[in-house]
């Protein structure tokens, strides 16, 4: 049994993100997945993404791993092996299994140009990275809001905050929350005891914890890992947008190669072999090409 500690988790690192080029003309910040930070398990990778009207993700595969795109400005169209295909702007997000195999494209909708937003990756368990490839799309009207006290405003994105609850399945038990919060505001957020979590900066200043460790934006703050079942953030003279992100780590072997994220470096091989020839999953990718890259 686990031993809960009354007071707020504190932080116990703090990354400020460079940017980089990614894809085909995408200015990415790379919180999660960089040499500092190169997982928080169960998270794999965390982009806060800018692409201008030629850049974009062209085709390219995936498994074993969800994807979480959720855009700020601009639009996204996405379009997968399988047929799917549609568009997301401002405020919406597509949750992306992709399980056993998906092979997709992703690029800006031209006329709406710059898109800006962010994509987190999520390790699956052993047991779910075969599965079916699976959607979950909401537009921004469809994530529930949470409004603790005027002048905070919490999109919850996956799991729970003050009450309100998400639509989003999640096969690895996750909390993806948005804040927006005004001058001079103090909210505690509750997170499961045994989540590793994150907060991520987007703009404004913001002060965590019972030390008020500064947060800025581009700037990632790790989580203490201490039994502590909230966390206290607050604003001073300025107004704060950013996402706090927790997950139950898996505690498995990892095995990553680019696309592919697995238990073992034999199943790595197992899924490059299965891309090239077509097969275990991937028997649609032969001779498919996106009409959106």
């Amino acid at each position: 049994m686990s031993t809960l500690v009354k007071g707020s988790r504190s932080i116990i690192k703090s990354v400020l993100s460079r940017p980089r080029m990614d894809g085909v003309g995408a200015l990415v910040y790379r919180s999660i997945g960089d040499t500092e930070l190169r997982n928080h398990d169960p998270f794999l990778l965390l982009d806060e993404f800018n692409v201008d009207k030629d850049g974009g993700f062209p085709d390219h595969p995936h498994r074993g791993f969800e994807t979480v795109t959720y855009m700020l400005e601009g639009q996204f169209q996405h379009e997968d092996f399988a047929g799917h295909k549609g568009t997301i702007g401002p405020g919406d997000l597509q949750w992306m299994t992709a399980g056993r195999g998906i092979v997709h494209t992703e690029m800006p909708v031209k006329t709406q140009a710059p898109a800006h937003g962010l994509q987190l990756w999520i390790n699956l368990p052993k047991e779910h990275k075969m599965c079916e490839p699976q959607y979950q799309e909401l537009l921004d009207g469809q994530v529930p809001r949470a409004n603790p006290q005027e002048g905070v405003v919490i999109k919850v994105i996956a799991g729970e905050s003050h009450g309100v609850s998400s639509k989003v399945y999640t096969r690895t038990p996750t909390m993806y929350l948005d804040f927006k919060m005004a001058p001079h505001k103090t909210v505690e957020q509750a997170i499961p005891s045994s989540y590793n979590g994150f907060i991520y900066g987007l703009k404004g200043t913001i002060f965590v914890g019972e030390e008020g460790v500064e947060g800025k934006p581009h700037q990632t703050l790790v989580l203490s890992e201490d039994g502590t079942e909230t966390i206290k953030i607050s604003t001073k003279d300025e107004e704060a947008h950013f996402v706090v992100i927790a997950g139950q780590p898996l505690k498995e072997p990892l095995a990553q190669r680019g696309l592919f994220v697995m238990n073992t470096q034999e199943e790595i091989v197992e899924a490059m072999v299965d891309f090239q020839r077509g097969q275990h999953g991937f028997e649609r990718a032969k001779g498919w090409h996106s009409t959106i890259a």
